[in-house]
């Protein structure tokens, strides 16, 4: 047992001997292992940053637990003739059919409505054009989980009143009250006076477009000042993860039997919940990765080839050596073990340092992209592992040749 362990650590110590004597050559050797492996796990790191980034921003616009009901909605792509098909049978939700889910949706913690437009504000002067105005019932706060920083938002009683009040966005807030507190303030929404009753929480932007550049009012009021043909969303939201399918599929259930949808009868409207946009998010990112990831890989077969070249050189420059082991006794397959030894130990410092330099690119990238990148333990057992194998693989053949040589034909090469 002793003897094993005395062979490898010898063996060990005269492949890392071996790679100190020759720094730059062995450093040159493993710029291709290096890149490779800093490629692969900055890539993760991209991939599983991307996907974070992308559920934490649903999850910040939508809320969890939650799904929404429309005449036109829909939890994937789907072609243009399916859209027209789906236009001409779908109806629009109406007043009624969202107070009657609110009433009857047992599993649904909350049942709220909401409308939506685009519209050009101006005020004394300044123009903001492309503002998102959405109508909504007073407890799509706790629905879509927004924060408040000042005042409060749309109140049941803002509803019921069809009350002039205004919750606005940052972006509203910095482009006509940069100064100065906004609460209290007027604004106008198609020359309609609305005084500003809250001031949401920044969110920030997503893919580049802002998440801050709209205004709430009571969808009462909302219905006065547009004429929209397409009627209202509903959201409905589950108290826990638990219930949330059983909330969606009573909404669904209510809402066929509302529009007296029997048996195999299509739904006449969409369905869309943030499970469903969590599960695209998880295949976006998966079918990168099933692209990216491979190509990456090959910058690590291309290392393991520059590998191997450097090993036959070495096994050249080391006849006189190898031919002088075997003289004393040195088996093939302990010549055979160190080459391959030498070659691993050579990936694997490549892979660590690769490691190293990812580390810093997606600390470097996370500074400069405000995006949170994590470098997950299974691209780090990917990299290093795969590393490791190409050292070996990469050893292999000038191993075999090194094994292979004649002790008196190698002492006399010297």
């Amino acid at each position: 047992m002793r003897q094993i362990y005395s062979f490898y650590f010898d063996a060990f110590w005269i492949a890392l001997k071996s790679i100190l004597e020759h720094k730059l050559r062995a450093f040159l050797t493993l710029i291709g292992i290096i890149i490779g492996v800093a490629a692969v796990v900055v890539v993760g790191a991209s991939i599983s940053g991307l996907n974070s980034y992308v559920t934490e921003k649903v999850s910040k616009v939508l809320g969890s637990n939650h799904f929404m009901m429309a005449r036109m909605a829909f939890s994937g792509p789907i072609d243009e003739e399916e859209f027209e098909r789906r236009n001409r049978l779908n109806k629009r939700l109406t007043m009624d059919e969202y107070e009657y889910l609110k009433a009857n949706c047992s599993n649904c913690s909350e049942v709220g409505a909401q409308m939506q437009s685009g519209t050009d504000l101006n005020e004394n002067g300044v123009e903001m054009p492309s503002v998102r105005i959405i109508g909504v019932t007073a407890n799509m706060i706790d629905i879509e989980e927004k924060e408040i920083e000042l005042g409060r938002f749309i109140s049941d009683g803002d509803v019921e009143r069809g009350s002039k009040s205004a919750v606005i966005g940052y972006d509203i807030k910095d482009k006509f009250f940069p100064n100065s507190d906004p609460i209290g303030q007027v604004i106008r929404v198609r020359g309609v006076p609305m005084q500003i009753v809250g001031l949401e929480e920044r969110r920030g932007s997503m893919f580049g477009n802002s998440m801050d550049r709209q205004i709430y009012i009571p969808l009462t009021q909302f219905q006065m000042i547009f004429n929209r043909a397409d009627g209202i969303q509903i959201h409905g939201k589950s108290q826990i993860p638990e219930n949330f399918e059983s909330a969606i599929e009573e909404a669904r259930t209510l809402l066929r039997n509302k529009r007296q949808l029997i048996g195999s009868d299509e739904d006449t409207f969409g369905v869309v919940n943030t499970k469903d946009l969590g599960n695209q998010i998880d295949q976006f990112t998966a079918a990168i990765a099933g692209v990216v990831v491979p190509i990456t890989l090959i910058t690590l077969i291309v290392g393991g080839i520059v590998v191997m070249n450097i090993m036959l050189v070495s096994v050249t420059e080391r006849t006189f050596e190898v031919g002088l082991r075997k003289a004393i006794g040195a088996t093939r397959k302990q010549i055979l073990l160190q080459f391959l030894i030498e070659s691993a130990l050579l990936c694997i410092v490549g892979g660590i340092v690769g490691l190293l330099l990812a580390a810093g690119v997606t600390q470097l990238i996370t500074i400069l992209a405000g995006i949170t990148m994590t470098i997950t333990i299974t691209y780090i057992i990917l990299s290093v592992g795969v590393s490791t194998f190409i050292g070996v693989v990469a050893g292999l053949y000038p191993a075999w040749k090194a094994a292979r040589l004649d002790p008196i034909v190698a002492l006399t090469q010297n």
